[in-house]
């Protein structure tokens, strides 16, 4: 049920962090890759560990704010593969910063990226879904579209603001593209080793100790604990589940 062979997954935020990650799952569960993201030499790394896997990866460098090139990369990979199967919203920003001291340039880099970005991509991709009368589209949220901190470490308000609003898309996506056998989840992940947070939160002492004395596990989410929920998602495995959203977190938002 969670097999991808022959399947056509299309990953923003690919070059890298939890994008990377859950690009190579995919590649493990066999299926082909469009790899999405700003910095083309890292996506070509991605690529060629994909390969390596014995699946075939095309790169395209892409801004997802951006609608002429996420519309041609989009044109280009179904093109390219004659369909596309699966799509992963992964591509995020977090700017720090509470609606006292957020510049309207940060406020509106966290709408245009974790918001505009995954319209722009699911614009295109689910006109590729419709026409085959299926598709898997998952989002990644964040656990911060449904609970907030009062730690100064963790103001994002914007981020709070646009996560939220992707909770809101998924659901009205969901509901309109069911019917063309289309579903559309959404993922809620808590503290996790990336990219974006091994030069910031990781870098605390002070910070993981609190972190971790909150959480019921105890510690924070470890390179490739999303991927399973991530699979569920995109395989036939959730074939009756639509409009959802899922929390892996380690229990942070029950305590």
């Amino acid at each position: 049920m969670f097999e991808l062979n022959g399947k056509v997954a299309v990953v923003t935020g690919a070059s890298s962090g939890l994008g990377k990650d859950a690009a190579l799952a995919y590649a493990k569960a066999g299926a082909n890759l469009v790899l999405l993201a700003r910095r083309k030499e890292k996506l070509d790394e991605v690529a060629k560990e994909a390969k390596a896997l014995g699946v075939d990866a095309v790169t395209y460098q892409v801004d997802v704010t951006n609608e002429d090139m996420v519309k041609e990369a989009i044109e280009q990979a179904a093109k390219h593969y004659g369909h596309l199967d699966i799509l992963l919203n992964n591509a995020g920003v977090a700017v720090r910063g509470g609606v006292d001291s957020l510049s309207v340039e940060d406020w509106d880099k966290s709408m245009d990226v974790n918001v505009k970005g995954i319209f722009l991509v699911s614009k295109y991709v689910v006109k590729e879904m419709m026409k085959q009368q299926y598709g898997k589209i998952v989002n990644i949220a964040s656990i911060n579209a449904v609970i907030a901190d009062k730690s100064d470490t963790f103001i994002r308000h914007g981020y709070n603001a646009s996560k939220a609003a992707v909770l809101g898309l998924t659901k009205g996506m969901a509901a309109s593209y069911g019917k063309y056998n289309i579903t559309v989840n959404a993922i809620g992940p808590g503290l996790f080793e990336s990219e974006m947070t091994e030069n910031t939160l990781f870098k605390s002492d002070e910070f993981l100790t609190m972190y971790n004395s909150l959480n019921p596990m105890n510690r924070p989410g470890k390179r490739g604990e999303l991927n399973g929920t991530i699979l569920y998602f995109s395989s036939d495995a959730s074939s009756y589940v639509t409009g959802q959203f899922v929390i892996v977190d380690g229990g942070m938002n029950i305590v």
